[in-house]
Order: C-alpha cells, then structure tokens, then sequence
C-alpha cells in the first residue's frame, strides 16, 4: 500500500522559510515522478513544482525563484524548499507520487494533478504579513 506521509508545515511571517518533507513508501520509488500542490480555501488544487524520476524539475510560475523541489532517492523522501514565502503562499501542501514508469511526457505535465494517482494528507503552511 502507498503511503505519502508529509510534514514541516507551520506558520511564518512574510519573507521568512519552510521546508517541507514526503516521505514515501513506493518500492520503486526512483521509478516515480514526485510533486508538490497546495489548495487554499475555495480554491482549486494547483501544482506548485514536480520532479522526474530522472531528477528533471518544473516549477509553477507563482513559485519559481522562490521554492526549490528535490529528491533523496536513497531515503525515498521529497523536500520542497520555500524561500520568500508570501501571503497567498497560505495553503494545505500536499505531496503527490504518480505511477511510475512513464517516459517521453512534457514536463509541464507533472503539474497537471490529473497525472497523480497517489496523494498524502497534507501539512498545513500560513503565511502572515
């Protein structure tokens, strides 16, 4: 059974840092594209930054220069860095594992949640001015 099970979240003030944390029970886990989405009250689920198996990363445009996505493919754990947080950076960060095994897909779709089948619960992240 697949279980993402994230943590780090927490409250900071504008300008100040996080960094999250998915760890993953996948018994291929290098196999997996790996990414991070938030969702704020009201408001769709979008993709914030994803990574390939092969360590290939994308970044919505809200967050680029901001956060950073990684992999530790020997702890099967993901990290998602964030710097600068902002206001509208408030949200429940979830980590999303896809199928594995895919090849040849355009990158930008790792931040389509349609491609995940495997979600955790999410960690909370408020951000105040």
């Amino acid at each position: 059974q697949v279980q993402l099970v994230e943590s780090g979240g927490g409250s900071v003030q504008a300008g100040g840092s996080l960094k999250l944390s998915c760890a993953a029970s996948l018994y291929t886990y290098t196999k997996h594209a790996m990414g991070w989405f938030r969702q704020a009250p009201g408001k769709e689920r979008e993709g914030v930054a994803a990574i390939s198996g092969d360590g290939s990363t994308t970044y919505s445009d809200s967050v680029k220069g901001r956060f950073t996505i990684s992999r530790d493919n020997a702890k099967n754990t993901l990290y998602l860095q964030m710097n600068n947080l902002k206001p509208e950076d408030t949200a429940m960060y979830y980590c999303a594992a896809d199928d594995g095994g895919y090849s040849d897909y355009p990158l930008i779709m790792l931040l389509d949640k349609a491609w995940y089948s495997y979600w955790g619960q999410g960690t909370q992240v408020t951000v105040s001015s």
